[in-house]
């Protein structure tokens, strides 16, 4: 649904209307092949190979949106936001899981890597000392994230941990600023029922109200997913981004309402897109340090041009090794180009309390 103007108001372009004035950049911001029969992984996903548009790392709807006027801010004037999350989807690592890593770190002669495992073999660590060391490091820099968690129930599908088990931990991460949203499991995306059982549930854990999602295995459906997300009362969403390349799958390197093309209406649930995984960039893409981190500084640099927010997400169980060390500079470029580095819920309300600022009338 469009947004009113009232007798005596200045023409000002609004923001679906001047997206709309390219059908292509219409098409990629809404997501128009999404909603054509097409092929999905095994997850249910569509992935950046069956898409049409090929350059994922131009901002193209923000593109036009900012030359066109489009502005916004952020708290203290800072140039651009990154928005720093984490993924629980493991906590406690099967021996056998962790002792394979340390053959496999052994035989590349990677021992500072298979020491690092070694060192995290205790359970406890890596229930207890892995937040707050992602905590502290992220404190270092002057930033904050998010942590997703998962709130299933023993027996259903993907089960990895008591949530109740975690109480104490997400109490702590809360109480210092972190924000805790839900990971939602594999069937939560595309059924009401399940969705609403489990934000209940993380809510009767935590005490609190949930307000931010991201989808367990990036499953998501346009805009069947943002539809049950919004009937479930939720503040935001953040699972927009491929499983196979990193990038910017709707052109959109800002927040935003997404428009569905079903019903012909903006919708209230705010979409803050995931740009980054860490899976992806180091795993999937298969790029030496080298070629990923200029992949990560192409996509910063374009985000920065256009005062943009950029999703990372790093799951709790990439904190050490290389992939550390990785996401380690990423805080150092945030810190030193004096981005807001904080998490979903934090931008989210300041976004719908300023939003995108369309021109001046003339």
């Amino acid at each position: 649904m469009l947004l009113p103007r009232y007798a005596g108001e200045e023409a000002v372009p609004d923001m679906m209307d001047l997206l709309r004035q390219d059908r292509e950049v219409w098409d990629l911001f809404t997501r128009k092949e999404e909603y054509e029969e097409s092929d999905r992984d095994r997850f249910d996903r569509f992935p950046y190979y069956q898409s049409r548009h090929r350059d994922v790392f131009a901002p193209r709807a923000s593109q036009v949106l900012v030359e066109n006027g489009f502005s916004c801010e952020y708290p203290e004037s800072q140039p651009f936001a990154i928005c720093l999350s984490h993924d629980v989807d493991t906590v406690y690592q099967p021996l056998h899981v962790r002792g394979f890593e340390i053959v496999k770190a052994l035989r590349a002669r990677r021992l500072l890597h298979a020491g690092n495992i070694i060192g995290q073999l205790s359970p406890r660590k890596c229930r207890e000392q892995t937040f707050e060391e992602i905590t502290g490091l992220e404190e270092s820099y002057g930033a904050r994230s998010t942590f997703y968690f998962l709130a299933l129930e023993k027996g259903a599908r993907e089960y990895a941990y008591p949530i109740e088990d975690l109480e104490r931990e997400m109490s702590a991460l809360r109480d210092r600023g972190w924000e805790i949203g839900l990971h939602g499991g594999c069937e939560a995306y595309r059924d009401f029922d399940t969705l609403v059982k489990e934000k209940r549930y993380l809510e009767r854990v935590l005490n609190r109200k949930v307000t931010g999602y991201r989808s367990h295995y990036l499953r998501f459906r346009v805009p069947e997913t943002w539809e049950l997300l919004e009937r479930a009362g939720f503040l935001y969403d953040t699972t927009l981004g491929y499983p196979d390349c990193i990038g910017f799958r709707n052109g959109m390197c800002h927040p935003f309402r997404p428009f569905n093309l079903n019903r012909e209406r903006e919708m209230a649930i705010l979409e803050i897109p995931l740009v980054v995984m860490d899976r992806t960039l180091l795993l999937h893409m298969r790029l030496n340090p080298e070629r990923a981190w200029n992949r990560m500084k192409r996509l910063l640099e374009a985000v920065e041009r256009y005062h943009g927010v950029i999703t990372v997400l790093w799951h709790n169980e990439f904190m050490n090794g290389d992939p550390l060390r990785f996401y380690r500079k990423i805080l150092e470029y945030g810190h030193e180009k004096g981005a807001w580095m904080t998490g979903g819920h934090e931008i989210a309300a300041w976004w719908r309390r300023g939003r995108m600022r369309p021109p001046a009338g003339p």
